[in-house]
């Protein structure tokens, strides 16, 4: 997968590659700036292999700098169409920011789990990471009741969509 005019590169890799493994402790790494404390919901990497979801890495010339994932859930009741995936692990490195990545990986994952069989996404994400509430409303998302691990947690919002 290209995403045409970023000269970003996607592809589709288990989250224990090196490269994708190097991004999600980054990621945990801002949640620790951000939250206090790493990201403690359950995660089983094969929840991320076909055909259970997918982990996706996007290179700009040949450099891992961000990632998106999609795991097959429960449809919460707030969501009017199944089958449901849960979108995780949205991230671009703090030097590639503000450059349309984080859109274009979202776009990407979106395609991978709508070509799956999916009819709707569902996500969770917190009051501490105002530019990802805001890309998600831009693309379509509405605010939906928690659900999951911090169903009941005051920072978090959750959000879907659906096709």
């Amino acid at each position: 997968m290209t995403a045409s005019g970023l000269g970003l590169r996607i592809e589709r890799l288990p989250i224990t590659h090196p490269d994708a493994a190097r991004l999600v402790d980054e990621v945990q790494g801002e949640y620790v700036v951000r939250y206090g404390g790493q990201d403690e919901s359950p995660v089983d990497p094969t929840e991320f292999l076909a055909p259970h979801g997918a982990f996706l890495v996007g290179y700009v010339d040949d450099v891992a700098v961000a990632t998106a994932a999609w795991r097959w859930v429960e449809t919460p009741d707030v969501v009017r169409r199944g089958p449901t995936v849960e979108l995780k692990r949205m991230y671009v490195v703090a030097a590639w920011r503000n450059r349309g990545l984080a859109r274009a990986m979202l776009a990407a994952v979106e395609a991978d789990a709508r070509a799956a069989g999916a009819a709707s996404v569902v996500l969770e994400t917190g009051l501490k990471q105002p530019e990802a509430m805001a890309l998600y409303l831009s693309s379509g998302y509405r605010e939906i009741a928690g659900f999951g691990h911090y169903a009941d947690e005051p920072l978090s919002r959750a959000y879907a969509k659906e096709w």
